[in-house]
């Protein structure tokens, strides 16, 4: 007498379903999207937004790292603090030239 086998084959259809998708995920690359340009930037800069409030808002930005990286300075010494400080006067240039921007903005 034949005995069933105590551990019947399971239904291995949804094992099959899985493993196609797994392979033509894979394999098929052609059917996947292209990545957007637009998502490649994790910060975006909203549209509309006139010249003189990037620029008050880059000058704020400009000067609240200046205000950190000279709190920096003066809490390390030796080489980090020239690093620092010369952070801050590369900071101090550039925020600067964004306010004579902005004046030269409001004066027209």
């Amino acid at each position: 007498m034949i005995k069933d086998s105590p551990n019947p084959p399971l239904d291995s259809t949804a094992f099959h379903t899985a493993a196609h998708r797994a392979i033509n995920h894979y394999l098929n690359l052609s059917k996947r999207p292209e990545p957007s340009a637009q998502g490649a930037n994790l910060f975006t800069v909203r549209e509309g937004l006139d010249v003189e409030t990037l620029l008050i808002n880059a000058s704020e930005d400009i000067g609240s790292v200046q205000a950190l990286t000279s709190h920096l300075a003066f809490e390390i010494e030796g080489a980090p603090r020239d690093v620092a400080l010369g952070i801050c006067r590369i900071l101090e240039g550039i925020q600067l030239l964004v306010e004579r921007a902005l004046d030269q903005r409001s004066s027209r």
